[in-house]
């Protein structure tokens, strides 16, 4: 099983843990954090199933999913989770998805962590796309993906069922052959 660790300026990627959960919950059971998720503020026995698949996804081969605690890369605490799937039929593109706790919120974390995770997959893993697809209310995750180097596609119309009905989602994307590290 091939561990991942990034390291970038401000924050950190690495596998997730249990010793995690608490801190995950911090962020997957906040309703702040999660008013733009396709799900309600989760309970700390489903963020515990949640980092137990992330854990058996780590040893699968191929590996086509990589749950990462975003670290403080200063205080090395966690401050968010990023989720980079690959796409088993199209093994080179891959989906990100990324949440950050609200005390992190308005200080380019996110920028950073969008980054980090395009860094991670067009250098490490070798894809030639990634995207991510997005609440059209979320503008810090738009401006996130658009100041990383990500491009807004378009709207794909009633995209996901969410505890208050269908949502739309806006979807951005990198290509490997048009990505500049910065």
């Amino acid at each position: 099983m091939r561990r991942v660790v990034c390291e970038g300026e401000r924050v950190c990627l690495r596998d997730v843990t249990e010793a995690d959960i608490a801190a995950l919950h911090g962020v997957y059971g906040h309703p702040v954090a999660t008013q733009h998720a396709p799900f309600a503020p989760r309970s700390l026995q489903e963020v515990t199933g949640l980092v137990e698949e992330a854990v058996r996804a780590a040893a699968a081969e191929p590996r086509l999913l990589y749950v990462l605690a975003v670290l403080d890369a200063g205080r090395r605490d966690v401050v968010g989770v990023a989720r980079l799937r690959i796409e088993a039929e199209l093994p080179h593109s891959a989906e990100i998805g990324f949440g950050l706790h609200p005390d992190q919120w308005g200080r380019g974390i996110g920028t950073d962590l969008v980054r980090l995770m395009l860094s991670f997959g067009f250098k490490q893993l070798g894809l030639h796309r990634i995207w991510g697809a997005r609440s059209p209310a979320n503008l810090p995750a738009q401006l996130a993906m658009l100041t990383a180097g990500m491009v807004e596609e378009g709207r794909i119309r009633h995209h996901l069922p969410t505890p208050t009905g269908w949502r739309d989602s806006i979807v951005h994307s990198a290509l490997e052959d048009e990505w500049v590290e910065r």
